[in-house]
């Protein structure tokens, strides 16, 4: 937690300095131009981030997004402004702050800790594949940001944005209710204004929950596109690390900044033409297009206020040019069974890997649950570790009941989604992404009344969310599904929604 320090650090060298911008829901381009022009540095900028971290996460609202700040952060910073002067930009983030989510390796002076009293003061000895991505496209790793702990894969009764390290995150448009999770921290720190962008991690909706909660875009990637190399797992098949952003287009360009073929995993290698996804961004990408709606989402009908929202979204799609094809049907009966069957076999392996090969301070799930039962009183005052206790009952991936599950799980999404998009010709399927933030409850935990994120999630497709509006002042997105390394026509076609809608209003946390 080394914020305070750095923050008054920062205010003053400002107060020095006569810096007094405000940099809240600047853009990646604008800010390279105010660079180029010689108007603001990325130390300056870095400098102003900081200082709200400290008057808005850590006082005022607290909001505990951010587990902590990167001490390193002026210097990179510093030696990034140099680097432009002498020869230019490095890359397209070049001296943008992005903030990670705590369970992605950085070989840094801060922790990977998935949120875990038990990996509090891991450091794992090298940066994840997609953090080297980063540095190279000139990025600042600003942070760490808090998360449900253990990528809301602990119990069956957790509290989203919780974790014995970080505290409970909240949700900056109502500090009463839940950010969602598990990428609750990424979120809120892009939707507060407290960093440029965000990364975030999904096995089942724990990138698209939080972005539509808190008024964000974020994308899941088509599985494979993004490494997971030096990432605390879930599950390899479906896990992926995705791009947050207060935009289309800068989430298009962190995505780009994050692709490439590792050779640690091997799903990367299907991942074919590398794009730069934020090239040929269009307010007229909707033209033409033939778009699905789904309305038998989990909670349809249960909110007037999110109908009207999809009824007025379906309807500036058609205006702007697409053919919609409403009320589509699919169908994957059993398919969310054979999922959790799938994912606490897969953590159970895939978590006792990560352990091992990264030096952790504990080596096997079994390990874990034994710390927790341990230190019951820090790690579990409101939720406890049933989910961890299945799958610590699993067998190896060479068991049938295993086998089964995969397959069914795999089939039934990637169907459901190929046979409505094959039977329609359809470009993209629409969904609303999520209904109006819930209240924290500590007592009964999560209560996910809407959501849309288990085709995409378990058939291994991408998805983009954006914001579509809001019911009683609360964010509400809608998302954007394709088929297999779709992305670049899906953020097209998010793109101009979002032009079409400006949707996205920044909160004002109290």
């Amino acid at each position: 937690m080394k914020i305070a320090t750095l923050a008054l650090i920062c205010f003053l060298l400002a107060a020095c300095s006569g810096g007094h911008r405000d940099y809240a829901e600047t853009s990646v381009a604008a800010l390279h131009d105010q660079f180029q022009r010689g108007e603001i540095s990325s130390e300056e900028l870095v400098e102003w981030y900081v200082r709200r971290i400290e008057m808005i996460d850590r006082s005022g609202p607290r909001l505990n997004s951010i587990i902590e700040v990167n001490p390193d952060a002026l210097d990179i910073s510093r030696s990034l402004d140099a680097e432009w002067k002498a020869s230019g930009p490095r890359g397209p983030l070049h001296g943008i702050p992005v903030v990670l989510k705590a369970n992605i390796d950085t070989a840094d002076r801060m922790h990977t800790s998935a949120g875990s009293l038990a990996l509090a003061e891991h450091a794992p000895p090298a940066d994840a594949f997609v953090v080297k991505r980063l540095r190279d496209a000139g990025a600042v790793i600003l942070g760490k940001a808090n998360l449900s702990e253990w990528a809301n894969f602990r119990s069956s009764r957790s509290s989203s944005g919780w974790s014995s390290v970080g505290g409970q995150t909240k949700n900056p448009y109502d500090t009463a209710r839940t950010p969602c999770g598990s990428s609750s921290g990424s979120a809120v720190a892009v939707a507060a204004n407290l960093t440029v962008l965000a990364i975030g991690t999904e096995t089942d909706g724990s990138i698209v929950c939080p972005a539509g909660v808190n008024g964000i875009v974020g994308i899941k990637p088509t599985l494979g596109l993004v490494s997971r190399s030096g990432i605390i797992p879930i599950a390899h098949s479906q896990d992926t690390a995705g791009p947050m952003a207060r935009s289309v287009r800068d989430a298009a360009m962190l995505l780009t900044a994050m692709t490439g073929i590792d050779a640690d995993d091997p799903a990367t290698a299907d991942a074919g033409i590398h794009h730069d996804y934020s090239s040929n961004l269009t307010a007229d990408g909707l033209r033409e297009k033939r778009l699905g709606v789904i309305r038998s989402f989990r909670g349809a009908g249960s909110n007037p206020g999110v109908d009207a929202l999809l009824e007025s979204s379906v309807a500036v799609l058609g205006e702007q040019g697409a053919t919609v094809v409403d009320n589509i049907e699919y169908e994957a009966a059993n398919m969310h069974d054979a999922e959790y069957e799938v994912l606490l076999y897969e953590f159970r392996t895939d978590l006792n890997n990560y352990l091992e090969k990264s030096g952790a301070p504990v080596k096997s799930l079994a390990d874990l649950i034994a710390f927790n039962d341990a230190h019951a009183a820090a790690v579990m005052p409101i939720f406890g570790q049933d989910v961890f206790l299945e799958a610590e009952e699993k067998g190896p991936l060479t068991d049938p009941k295993y086998l089964e599950a995969l397959e069914t799980s795999k089939r039934l999404a990637r169907a459901a989604i190929d046979s409505a998009m094959d039977q329609h010709e359809l470009d993209a399927i629409v969904v609303p992404t999520n209904g109006p933030a819930w209240m924290i409850d500590h007592v009964n935990g999560d209560n996910y009344s809407i959501g849309s994120a288990a085709l995409a999630a378990i058939s291994g497709y991408p998805s983009i969310t954006v914001p579509a509006g809001h019911v009683s002042g609360l964010p509400v997105g809608l998302s954007f599904i394709g088929k297999a390394w779709n992305e670049k026509q899906l953020i097209e076609i998010a793109y101009a929604f979002e032009q079409a809608t400006n949707a996205r209003y920044a909160p004002n946390p109290r």
